[in-house]
């Protein structure tokens, strides 16, 4: 019963990836196999055609090599928004998305920027800098994890022909400001540790904490006194 349980809390925690790779499998199909042409809908810098890219260019690929370079990434980071930061996921990706499109929009060279890369660039950067932002048990190791598993991926932002390495660029800066404006969202099961005092009975003394609350010869007659 509790594998059944897992696994129906897994499969609901991966229906927006999922719903993501659909969305990227479908539009490649359409355009390799029936000739749609959906590279116009990518962002062009500094054009009003290019502004409807900032909202579908993350779903739009120029290859299949380009595609499967994105399609796994983008759903296991995906699923780690939401398994660990279900509260702040949606608002995190959608912002990561608008806010590295607009910036590819206004800065980027001037020529077609599709692909999902962008998108996982923020994912990336947002889970690392979580980790520095929150300072609590699991995020940090969720950090540990992304540099260790992507460190490579950072080698993209260099300036280069043939990538869009603005959308790189852009969208690990959208990731890093994500993270800080979301730090202070608790997500649930996050092991936030607190700042508290310990209990009194949990601590050890040196001394009787009345050490200096009597003089010697008021101690030495309450000993007396006991015995």
């Amino acid at each position: 019963m509790t594998l059944e349980k897992d696994a129906r809390y897994l499969l609901g925690k991966l229906r927006l990836s999922l719903l993501i790779a659909a969305i990227m499998t479908l539009l490649m199909v359409l355009q390799e196999f029936y000739g749609v042409k959906l590279a116009y809908y990518g962002i062009y810098p500094r054009h009003w055609v290019g502004v409807p890219g900032i909202f579908f260019s993350p779903f739009l690929h120029s290859s299949w090599g380009h595609f499967f370079s994105n399609l796994p990434p983008v759903i296991v980071l995906v699923l780690m928004m939401e398994v660990f930061y279900k509260r702040s996921s949606l608002f995190a990706m959608l912002g990561i998305m608008v806010t590295t499109g607009l910036m590819v929009w206004l800065m980027a060279r001037t020529s077609f920027h599709i692909g999902a890369s962008g998108m996982v660039y923020g994912l990336i950067s947002f889970i690392f800098w979580s980790g520095l932002f929150r300072s609590n048990t699991r995020s940090i190791i969720l950090s540990l994890i992304i540099l260790t598993v992507y460190s490579s991926y950072f080698d993209g932002i260099k300036p280069r022909e043939g990538i869009s390495w603005e959308s790189h660029l852009f969208g690990a800066f959208a990731g890093i400001i994500f993270a800080f404006v979301l730090k202070n969202i608790k997500e649930e099961g996050e092991d936030a540790e607190e700042k508290r005092p310990p209990d009194a009975e949990d601590q050890t003394y040196f001394l009787p904490r009345d050490t200096f609350e009597y003089t010697k010869a008021q101690r030495a007659q309450m000993l007396a006194e006991e015995e």
